[in-house]
């Protein structure tokens, strides 16, 4: 009696699911470095409204980016109950101040869907695809597109 094969199919992609303002979103879990509870951050002055300021992390000051505020849903105002995200985009650590971490999902390529074209480039700047999984659609986000590497911004 053969066993299934366990390797994963070349053709999935891993990704850590969260929620941020009551909505799901995701991204490649290849960019995540750690998840960890809320850390009060030191405000930066002129920084744009969306970075809620930076952190140590282990001897590393690390800019956070609330996604709320960000993806245009209003300012988080964060407790122990969130958390960050801490991301490598493009060479840089970040971290994303989240709702919740959700899920680690593998998803096959074909279960993501791409934005319909009805909706506003600036829209399909930040979103790259919608995954499907089970009753739930979630949105995979495009991580350069919402962290600029400079102080531009991108959208």
């Amino acid at each position: 009696m053969s066993q299934p094969d366990a390797k994963p199919d070349p053709s999935d992609q891993e990704v850590v699911a969260f929620r941020v303002a009551g909505q799901d979103f995701c991204f490649d879990i290849m960019s995540v470095r750690e998840i960890r509870g809320w850390t009060q951050t030191t405000t930066l002055p002129h920084a744009q409204s969306y970075v809620k300021g930076v952190i140590n992390l282990r001897g590393n000051v690390v800019p956070v980016v609330d996604l709320a505020d960000r993806l245009g849903f209003g300012a988080t105002d964060p407790s122990e109950r969130h958390v960050i995200i801490i991301a490598v985009v493009e060479g840089q650590t970040i971290g994303l101040l989240a709702d919740v971490v959700s899920d680690i999902l593998s998803v096959q390529n074909d279960a993501m869907h791409p934005v319909p074209d009805m909706v506003s480039d600036r829209v399909k700047a930040f979103i790259s695809g919608v995954l499907l999984v089970d009753e739930r659609m979630i949105r995979k986000l495009d991580l350069s597109r919402v962290v600029p590497a400079s102080g531009v911004e991108a959208a």
